[in-house]
Formats: structure tokens, C-alpha cells, sequence
């Protein structure tokens, strides 16, 4: 038998996840929209299906559960949504802010797969094994899209460092040391 409390959390959990994920659902058109970088863009546009994805297999577990996956606001995401659209309504461009973007979706991708690997864990304790193969292949798929901005992240950071400056500064170049004169 089942610990009540437990079944509870993975519950609240869940519920987390769902608000999570519709959150994403909704961010990451604006970010793929905000990226310079065509593979960067296709890779946002990719991960938004799967996330629909994702929230279809959250409902498809709260369904098997008589559970409703609404009534929580996952405020974790929420933050790291805000921080992503810092990086969007900055003063970057190009290549640097594809690196911020990239930058801001690594830190979403690691707080999913903390989560989804917590909750499959409670799923396999709690015996529910159908949820904790949606989860795992949720998991998986964070994963890969976790490995997709890695690999990504050395090509733009490279291109993002020999970029000029910043929007509204002045030209510099690397390595060339500016001073102002007192007098």
C-alpha cells in the first residue's frame, strides 16, 4: 500500500511540472523568435512540440490518476522565464544573445530534468510504472535538448566573442586597452 502523503506530493509535483511546462509552451516561441541563429531557432520551434508533448503526457498521467492538473503555478519556471526575457529585452544582439538565450534555456533544461527525475523516482516508489515510462521519455528528451544547446553553446559562444561590443557602446577591439586621461 501506498504512502497517502507521498501520493499527495507526487501529486503536487505533477501539478508543478503541468504549470511548468504551459509556461514553456508559451516562452518559447518568443525565444526562437528572439534568436539570430537559424539552428538555434529550429531548435526552440523543436522543443516547443515537444513540450506540447510533454504537457500531453502530464494530462494523459493525471487522467489515469482522476486527478485535475490545474491549481498550482510552478514559480520556479516563472523566474526562469523572467531571467530568459531579461536576456530578450537586453541590449544584446547576434551571436551574443543567442548565447544569453542559450545561457537561459540550459538553466530551464536542468531544473526539468530535476524535477522530472525527483518525480519519476516517487512514480516508481509509488508502483505507478506506466507514469514513470511517460516521465522517463520526458526525461530523456530534456536530456537531448540539454546536450543540442551544449553542443550549440561552443559554435555561438565563439561567434559571440568575436562580435563588436554591445548595442550603444563604443568600438573596441580585443586586447586593445583604453584609457581616459585625467587632467
Amino acid at each position: 500500500m501506498s504512502n497517502e502523503s507521498l501520493k499527495k506530493l507526487y501529486v503536487d509535483e505533477l501539478k508543478d511540472l503541468y504549470s511548468a511546462e504551459n509556461q514553456l509552451v508559451k516562452a518559447l516561441p518568443k525565444m526562437a523568435k528572439a534568436a539570430s541563429a537559424t539552428e538555434l531557432q529550429q531548435g526552440f520551434e523543436k522543443h516547443l512540440k515537444q513540450t506540447e508533448g510533454h504537457v500531453q503526457r502530464l494530462e494523459e498521467i493525471f487522467q489515469a490518476l482522476g486527478e485535475s492538473p490545474k491549481g498550482k503555478k510552478c514559480v520556479a519556471m516563472e523566474g526562469l522565464i523572467k531571467e530568459g526575457s531579461e536576456v530578450i529585452e537586453g541590449d544584446f544582439e547576434g551571436a551574443v544573445l543567442d548565447s544569453g538565450l542559450i545561457g537561459a534555456a540550459r538553466r530551464v533544461e536542468h531544473y526539468e530534468m530535476a524535477a522530472y527525475g525527483a518525480v519519476c523516482a516517487i512514480a516508481k516508489v509509488l508502483g505507478e510504472t506506466n507514469h514513470a515510462s511517460l516521465l522517463e521519455q520526458t526525461l530523456e528528451e530534456e536530456t537531448e535538448t540539454d546536450e543540442k544547446l551544449t553542443k550549440l553553446a561552443k559554435t555561438i559562444n565563439v561567434l559571440a566573442n568575436e562580435e563588436g561590443p554591445r548595442k550603444g557602446q563604443g568600438e573596441s577591439k580585443p586586447g586593445v586597452k583604453t584609457t581616459k586621461r585625467v587632467a
